[in-house]
Formats: C-alpha cells, structure tokens, sequence
C-alpha cells in the first residue's frame, strides 16, 4: 500500500469518525457561527466588536477544517489495516530506534488515530516516514531533521495497527 500527497489511507471507523465530524461542521456548528455573527453584528460598532471579531474567526477555523476534511475524506482510501509482514508501509505500526531512543509509532495520517489514542502518528510524507517506508526489521537508515542535523534510525519491529 502506497502513500502520495493526494491519498491517505483511513480505516473505516476513522473514516466514520470524520464524515460525522464534518456533518456536524457543515450543519449546526456552521448555522451557531452564522448565529452568533448576526447578533454580534447587531451590537453595532464592529471594528470595537471583540464578540464579532471572535465569531469571524471562529468561522475560518469551522470553515478551513471543513475544507480539510472535505478534501481528505474525497481521496482517502478505506480498507483495513495491512497485515504486518515485517515491511514498513503506511498503516503499520513502527517500533524504531531514533537517534538512539526507543520509539513506537504508527506510520500514515494523523487522522487515523482518534482523539482518545495514545499512539503517536508520523506522516509517510515526513523525513522520517521517507527514510524508513519499505524497510525491514532489523535495516538501519538515516534522515536529515528540519534542524540539518542527520538522525540514524533503525527498525526494531513492525506490527499490524489494532484501532481500538
């Protein structure tokens, strides 16, 4: 299974998930907005207006996640989580020595893995994600951090991602 800009793999409770939320943004949380735009509005003054300013904002955070999701839910690939064979591919959860610090995560979107997870998310698109997609257990690469610095990882396991 391959990761490009344009695809994102979810599985489907994550894909649930996120078709209600933007449901939600585009229904009552986008009509509450609208709302409380108008009776802000009608308190006069707007460049004073601190209630009107708060609600415009509020609106362009509603309205750019509803652009995201849109957008994600649209090119997103639905399916069940790889079955691990030892190859790090998008989906499968990483266990990998970084820069000499034991560190397990799941390798795909953020999007993934719900709010209530504990398990970190680190994108394919990433440097890191780049260095170790495809590799096996036990192969060693390294990556270079926004920083300029080379960090040396290898591959401890790789697992089958189990949401809850």
């Amino acid at each position: 299974m391959s990761d490009t800009a344009a695809t994102t793999w979810l599985t489907q409770e994550s894909f649930d998930r996120l078709s209600a939320e933007l449901t939600e943004l585009e229904g009552p949380a986008r009509s509450d907005i609208a709302k409380k735009i108008q009776s802000a509005r009608e308190e006069g003054d707007l460049k004073e207006n601190g209630g009107y300013h708060a609600a415009k904002d509020e609106q362009g955070k509603i309205e750019a996640r509803i652009r995201q999701l849109t957008q994600l839910l649209r090119s997103a690939t639905v399916g069940e989580a790889p079955e691990s064979t030892g190859v790090v591919e998008v989906g499968t959860v990483v266990t990998a020595k970084i820069a000499g610090d034991q560190s397990t995560f799941l390798l795909g979107s953020r999007e993934i893995a719900d709010d209530t997870s504990e398990i970190e998310v680190y994108p394919a698109t990433s440097s890191l994600g780049q260095a170790i997609l495809g590799l096996k257990v036990g192969a060693r690469a390294s990556y270079i951090a926004p920083s300029g610095k080379e960090i040396a990882v290898e591959i401890v396991a790789v697992e089958t991602y189990k949401p809850r």
